[in-house]
């Protein structure tokens, strides 16, 4: 199972040569983690992680959603439900589940991750069996209690150099207060997630809501309101946030007359909202975050497109994030257009498009963001953070937004152990892109180099300002 060094580069001999020159330049540079979702309290309390099974199994929902379409129970998986029933407790069963399916992930990128970290964290070169799955659970759990797998000495050995968590608007961000105090050199800055005071089509909105304005000592209207992510944005800034995150079912955005969007508010927090009311108010929301953003300088990234929660009966038995969300298309024309027309030509504003649409790489995103000065396209997301899903990105929006246009890379992932492999595919990929351009004398390698290195790290570290 040693992993291959030409792995992910051009199989024609002159561009995997390049390639190979190419990789060198970005392997070992830091890792920018801008957007991601590893838990601050990892690197707060800095505590062993407990087991196998609760690193690699029960966190991950890439590993346990192909578990899931297989007929595998959440519940054998020890995944914990949201109505407090019984699940599998015994981590090694839970790993000798994983082993005995683990053929299931053959050409995934799970498979390309997982492995990249049991060999160059764990130094396990054996491929994952239901045979060998008692004895590489005993290597992981022995090694699991030395202090050199404690999240910050793994901070450390992955190479990064600054990491971003993604945490709710109403959260008091004592994680983050705990690792400042600490003296840890470590960076881990928080990022501005306002989605259940936005979306009030989510369970507890108004409660959220009041919440949100309680802490931030303001009224409950739609001044009070505003004030209140004011306020609240600016508490996360103290903390070292650099950016706010949208996770919305489109992009559709609204402009609203100030009269228009009082009203609206004041409906959006009865008890019975209407689904128009609600897509509405998000939109409004979204263009209401810009203007925001251009006075407090918070980088705005917008991840649509996303039907959350799909299967109805997983989501009553486990609560939402388990496995069940699929990509719907999503439009950016027409969506877009009442927030750029208002703030799409201020290159104050930074906004940061995604989308789990790509059909819209060449035929929206990349000619919005090769014309906006405010825009730049967020790189391959979720179900396409894989090498065939990098490299579709490249070849269709280089040609109308140009490398500049993008952020470089980012990981988007709970899974820690991912980090650094999830850095190298990207790079990986990356290369072999620029490698082809540098054959196909598209590209002078010189210009390759400099290109690489940019989207391995300086295009992340600018866009996202840290």
């Amino acid at each position: 199972m040693p992993l291959h060094p030409d792995r992910l580069f051009p199989i024609e001999a002159d561009a995997r040569i390049i390639a190979r020159r190419l990789f060198t330049e970005v392997e070992h540079l830091p890792i920018i983690s801008p957007h991601g979702h590893t838990d601050p309290l990892w690197y707060a309390h800095d505590e062993a992680f407990p087991d196998p099974a609760s690193l690699f199994v029960k966190p991950d929902h890439y590993i346990f959603r192909m578990l899931y379409s297989q007929g595998i129970r959440l519940e054998d998986l020890g995944v914990p439900r949201h109505d407090g029933g019984p699940v599998e407790t015994d981590a090694r069963k839970i790993w000798r589940l994983f082993a005995k399916h683990w053929y299931l992930f053959r050409g995934t990128p799970s498979r390309l991750w997982f492995e990249h970290a049991m060999e160059t964290v764990f130094g396990i070169e054996e491929r994952l069996t239901e045979a060998n799955a008692d004895q590489l659970y005993d290597r992981i759990a022995e090694r699991l209690d030395d202090p050199s797998m404690r999240p910050r000495a793994l901070y450390k050995q992955f190479g990064i150099e600054v990491i971003s968590t993604t945490d709710a608007a109403t959260d008091d961000l004592a994680a983050h207060d705990t690792i400042l105090k600490s003296g840890w050199q470590g960076r881990v800055v928080p990022a501005y997630r306002p989605d259940a005071v936005i979306d009030a089509s989510r369970p507890g909105f108004l409660k959220n809501v009041e919440k949100l304005v309680a802490l931030a000592g303001t009224s409950l209207d739609y001044q009070g309101y505003l004030e209140a992510h004011r306020n609240r944005r600016a508490y996360f800034k103290a903390r070292g946030a650099t950016s706010s995150d949208h996770g919305h079912p489109n992009a559709r955005t609204a402009d609203l007359s100030l009269a228009d969007a009082t009203a609206l508010f004041e409906r959006v927090l009865k008890a019975k909202v209407s689904s128009a009311d609600a897509d509405l108010f998000r939109a409004q929301m979204l263009t209401e975050m810009a203007r925001m953003s251009i006075d407090d300088g918070l980088v705005m990234q917008i991840h649509p497109g996303s039907f959350r929660n799909h299967n109805a009966q997983i989501f009553a038995g486990f609560g939402p994030d388990k496995g069940a969300d699929i990509p719907r298309s999503t439009g950016y024309v027409e969506e877009l257009k009442p927030l750029l027309d208002a703030f799409g030509n201020d290159p104050r504003l930074t906004l940061i498009l995604f989308t789990l649409d790509e059909t819209s790489y060449s035929r929206e995103l990349a000619p919005l963001a090769g014309h906006y000065p405010a825009l730049r396209l967020g790189p391959a997301w979720w179900f396409y953070d894989s090498p065939e899903g990098m490299r579709r990105f490249r070849e269709l929006t280089t040609e109308t937004a140009g490398f500049y246009n993008t952020v470089g890379f980012n990981d988007d992932t709970r899974a820690y152990l991912s980090i650094p492999a999830r850095h190298d595919m990207a790079r990986r990929v990356d290369c072999a892109y620029l490698a082809r351009l540098v054959a196909d004398h598209r590209l002078d390698e010189d210009e390759a180099h400099e290109v690489g290195h940019d989207l391995s790290y300086r295009l992340a570290k600018q866009a996202y300002r840290l």
